[in-house]
């Protein structure tokens, strides 16, 4: 991953965000999860969590439920480091 700007970055993440909020209300949790997965590749090595593969479509709602505030505190954590650059 290359270094962005705050500015970049949460550009970014407010489009993933928003993709993935669509994905849930048209009931397509798989693309959600796909979402995840990408906003996951945004970070640095050291903050990205090690994801499990959705083996099946019942799996997908415990994936969300279990790795969405992860993710979410992950980029919590990375705004900060970009503010203190």
């Amino acid at each position: 991953m290359s270094f962005m700007s705050l500015q970049e970055f949460d550009a970014l993440v407010g489009r993933m965000q928003l993709a993935f909020e669509y994905a849930l209300n048209l009931g397509q949790p798989i693309g959600a999860a796909k979402v995840l997965f990408q906003m996951n590749e945004q970070l640095p090595d050291d903050l990205q969590l090690s994801l499990d593969d959705i083996d099946d479509e019942n799996a997908v709602k415990s994936f969300i439920s279990e790795y969405k505030p992860k993710i979410k505190s992950a980029i919590v954590e990375y705004r900060q480091r970009l503010m203190n650059y």
